[in-house]
């Protein structure tokens, strides 16, 4: 029933998203979609992709708020605060809301939950030789998948660098001497 919620939640976001006259207020839309995918991947058990989700999504949000702000800037001509707080504060509301739902239903400390986990747990140290079971499961057991989200979150960086930076911008109208190169 909680990934119909949320679907229908990401699917009411993503419309809202493209129908929207205001930039800003459609990126947030976008924003809100992201979340709930990084959410549906809890409830499916799979964090290490909500993570990952969740760390790509605020560095997105991060480029697309710093575009749209040199474009469109609705707070301070519109007078819409009361009603974007508003928002804000349901927005906010419904996340801590399916948050405590998503940690509610996490098992005990030290109880693993798959079969998987537990083979993890018995064997990892006679398998992989290494002491720590954790970075024996990253670095042996599911490399391919450590590899491919590391590979995630460095682009996601370089991304938000590339846009945030401020060496090699000119201002409008300002020709660049050779001092300044």
């Amino acid at each position: 029933m909680e990934l119909y919620i949320l679907l229908g939640f990401m699917i009411l976001g993503a419309i809202i998203a493209i129908e929207i006259k205001d930039l800003l207020s459609s990126v947030v839309a976008v924003g809100a979609v992201g979340l709930g995918l990084s959410i549906m991947f809890l409830i499916l058990k799979a964090p290490d992709v909500a993570i990952t989700q969740l760390v790509v999504e605020i560095l997105a949000l991060i480029i697309l708020v710093r575009a749209t702000l040199k474009k469109d800037l609705p707070f301070s001509a519109s007078g819409r605060w009361f009603f974007n707080t508003i928002i804000t504060i349901c927005f906010v509301a419904l996340f801590l809301i399916v948050g405590m739902k998503c940690f509610k239903d996490l098992p005990g400390f030290g109880y693993p939950i798959m079969r998987i986990s537990s083979v993890y747990l018995k064997d990892g140290l006679s398998q992989t030789g290494a002491a720590n079971t954790v970075a024996s499961v990253i670095l042996d057991y599911r490399a391919y998948d450590t590899l491919g989200e590391a590979t995630v979150l460095f682009t996601a960086v370089i991304g938000v660098l590339a846009i945030v930076r401020r060496i090699g911008r000119k201002k409008q109208g300002k020709t660049i001497g050779e001092d300044d190169e």
